[in-house]
């Protein structure tokens, strides 16, 4: 059987998504492809010759740009099996059905992979139909016994993201996994409607070999793409004690929530002991009352208490924002600004992370909400989310006007604290506030920061 994994975006990175379940396929005896278009031409040829294709959709982003792809891939290969996995797979189920996709997989989806081709196989070697609706879970939520990943075939890491570090020095970033979903039910999150307070582990041995095998191929720094790392602490820090001892010099980075900063606070100096170079969170707002809609489990004053734990662990933090919602104000925005500000974390921002704007898709525990349920309008099925607008139209003009920003900033190549002024005037022309300055000492220099050089969109 002829399989295609294709992955349109996976956050500058060298996609698990790909590489895990072209181990279990290729053990089975299938002939594997796997594309990355975010780094390689789309390959008619591979297309054109397999049996299934299979599109990676991890996000809203990658999601889009996948069923953009359905019709020219259906026009060089009409008779090709066309499959979704991922989180974005089931939560769209209706709308890509519609679209013609056959075969739909979320959650543990390796499993689901498997027994697609064999099925198909099966149906082929008898001169039989297969199914017409799929027989294997579109939600799998089973305790998989995981396989190293095949990295075979996938670009070269030093094709993605590097992390470069103070003093100048650039690491190939490899990535990998060691569980996925989540404990907890922030009502914005993606993860919730698929995993639903469920997290799964991926085996100590396996991650560490697949991490062996990248420091092999040039790996000098990990990216561990959990959506939090310390769901099962005991798991997340055996593996990096382990790493540590087996590559002293390796450098890693992991997504941890606040609440599970706080919970694990002694923790934070075994991240900085072990080789952690920053550790992301998603902070989302310093407004308690959003922080309360989007049910996620702190406070402003706890990511300001978890900000002083870094700074005195000397661990870098990269916080992430939602700073557009539909109860932003002008005034909050400005108080997300000069919180930033104040903590010293201009540099420690990625600058479209000040324009993000809140994303309702399908399944969103957000619409469990009544006040979200009234303000939002129809479901927009080729943009993929519940359309929503601020109950201040200059709230709505100032996050264009951000994004334009940033996106522009990005293409002249300025720098970060460059960025924030001019999203800093921007915030006070909306306001009709005076232009104060930013505040100097707030203006940490970017060299002390460490970073991978590839922001990341949802």
């Amino acid at each position: 059987m002829n399989v295609v994994l294709l992955s349109t975006y996976e956050m500058g990175r060298q996609p698990f998504g790909l590489a895990s379940p072209a181990a279990w396929l290729r053990a089975r005896g299938a002939s594997v492809n796997c594309l990355d278009l975010s780094r390689e031409p789309f390959r008619e040829d591979a297309v054109r010759a397999a049996e299934v294709v299979a599109f990676y959709v991890p996000m809203h982003t990658a999601t889009r740009l996948a069923i953009e792809l359905i019709a020219p891939v259906r026009r060089l290969n009409p008779r090709a099996h066309l499959c979704f996995y991922g989180l974005y797979a089931p939560v769209n189920e209706p709308y890509l059905r519609k679209l013609g996709i056959q075969t739909i997989l979320g959650g543990e989806f390796e499993e689901g992979l498997v027994s697609l081709i064999e099925r198909l196989s099966s149906a082929a070697a008898s001169d039989g139909v297969a199914p017409k609706s799929q027989p294997e879970s579109v939600i799998s939520l089973a305790r998989q016994q995981f396989i190293v990943p095949d990295r075979a075939g996938l670009v070269p890491l030093k094709q993605y993201a590097h992390l470069i570090l103070p003093g100048g020095e650039h690491r190939i970033a490899g990535y990998t996994e060691a569980s996925r979903g989540c404990k907890h039910l922030c009502r914005h999150c993606p993860i919730v409607p698929v995993y639903n307070g469920t997290f799964r582990v991926v085996q100590r041995e396996v991650v560490l070999e697949d991490i062996r095998r990248q420091v092999a191929a040039g790996a000098r720094h990990i990216t561990f793409g959990d959506p939090d790392f310390f769901n099962g602490v005991g798991h997340a820090v055996a593996i990096v004690e382990t790493l540590h001892r087996e590559f002293p010099a390796l450098s890693y980075d992991v997504t941890i929530k606040i609440e599970h900063l706080l919970k694990h606070a002694e923790h934070i100096r075994t991240l900085r002991e072990t080789g952690c170079a920053f550790v992301t969170t998603a902070v989302e707002s310093v407004d308690d009352a959003v922080l309360e809609r989007l049910d996620k489990g702190h406070t402003r004053a706890d990511f300001l208490a978890v900000v002083e734990l870094f700074r005195k662990q000397g661990l870098a933090m990269q916080p992430t924002f939602v700073p557009f919602t539909p109860w932003t104000t002008l005034e909050s925005y400005a108080d997300l600004l000069a919180v930033s500000s104040e903590q010293g974390l201009i540099e420690s921002v990625p600058p479209i992370q000040l324009g993000i704007r809140l994303l309702i898709p399908a399944g969103s525990r957000l619409l469990e909400v009544q006040e979200v349920r009234e303000l939002v309008g129809a479901f927009d099925e080729a943009a993929l989310v519940y359309r929503w607008r601020n109950p201040d139209p200059r709230v709505d003009r100032l996050c264009e006007e951000v994004q334009t920003l940033v996106h522009r900033s990005e293409k002249l190549g300025r720098s970060r604290a460059e960025t924030f002024r001019r999203i800093w005037r921007a915030s006070q022309v909306a306001r009709g506030a005076d232009a104060t300055p930013i505040p100097e000492a707030a203006m940490v220099t970017r060299a002390a920061i460490p970073y991978l050089n590839e922001p990341w969109y949802c």
